[in-house]
């Protein structure tokens, strides 16, 4: 009998896929990629009008799952009622080549995301720290709240800042009773950060929406929103103090945080100390000193979609 693809609907992976869950896997995905028992080339972005899409395979050769996901980037989506990131990720059976399954990835692709960087503030941050301050207010904005809750349950409070007040509003809310932190909508990134022990950027921006002169030592920022070649959130300057951890070297060098101040000559590649999960396997030093200024620049991995991707396959009996 012909084995058949099982295509799997965005409700069934937030059946399936639970935040510790995925915490867990992408931890998993990081140690290996560190260990070297990764296959994954860089991400293949291709422009388009308004945005853009990207291919993205990946191997991970100990957990014996391979997939490719194609997911867009589309921040003007909001003004025509769609997401501005969509995601389908394919499994495929490394033996055979079969495609075990076709997911809607639109959910994983926020959860893996909001995983990672979860898990590097987690490794990065200062183990006392209690307020947050969270820059954009969309998808991502609010995953990244609760995994940097669940990480981190003695936060106390939360700023947000947002383009679009209304959205910070609305996460305020509906999450303040809920995740017991009280969260405070600011009307400026500078007022959202002041006195943050945790800063987590997620908006497109292609400018610098954090000054230099805003941050106090001992900060951590896990940087979200650059994701593709031209995208920045941070004055360069603070790069410049920080010790930078990217989840890859060669796709975060290109598109990630780092990448506009390394065109442009103000950072070079050597002053970046390693990748985040050089850090989770103990073969680099992540934070050394309270007065460390610490940055994780996350541009999505592979491994993360397909390692997530394979906690679905388990529970349906696929893998």
């Amino acid at each position: 009998m012909m084995r058949q693809t099982v295509y799997i609907r965005e409700e069934q992976v937030k059946e399936l896929l639970t935040l510790p869950e995925a915490i867990e896997a992408v931890e998993i995905a990081f140690k290996e990629k560190a260990k070297g028992q990764a296959i994954m080339p860089p991400k293949l972005i291709v422009p388009l009008p308004e945005g853009d899409i990207r291919a993205m395979p990946a191997y991970l050769t100990k957990q014996k799952v391979a997939g490719v996901k194609v997911v867009n980037s589309h921040p003007n989506n909001i003004k025509k009622g769609l997401p501005s990131i969509m995601a389908t990720l394919v499994m495929i059976e490394p033996e055979t080549g079969f495609p075990i399954a076709v997911i809607e990835a639109t959910y994983l692709t926020a959860l893996r995301t909001a995983a990672a960087g979860a898990l590097a503030t987690k490794a990065l941050a200062r183990s006392n720290s209690s307020q947050i301050a969270i820059l954009g207010a969309g998808v991502q904005g609010r995953f990244q709240l609760h995994s940097h809750k669940f990480v981190l349950p003695q936060i106390e409070q939360v700023k947000v800042w947002s383009l679009h007040e209304d959205l910070a509003q609305q996460l305020k809310r509906e999450f303040e009773a809920q995740l017991g932190v009280e969260i405070i909508v600011c009307s400026s990134p500078e007022e959202a950060i002041r006195d943050a022990d945790v800063i987590v950027t997620t908006t497109p921006s292609r400018q610098p929406i954090v000054q230099n002169d805003w941050v106090s030592e001992g900060v951590h920022f896990t940087c979200i929103g650059a994701d593709a070649p031209g995208k920045q959130e941070l004055d360069p300057a603070i790069l410049k103090r920080g010790r930078i951890f990217l989840d890859d070297l060669s796709q975060g060098i290109e598109s990630g945080e780092v990448n506009v101040p390394i065109h442009k000559g103000l950072l070079k590649p050597e002053e970046i100390v390693g990748e985040l999960g050089e850090v989770l396997i103990g073969k680099k030093e992540g934070r050394r000193s309270d007065d460390d200024v610490t940055i994780f620049s996350s541009t999505g991995l592979a491994i993360q979609d397909v390692i997530c991707g394979a906690v679905v396959l388990k529970k349906l009996g696929l893998m």
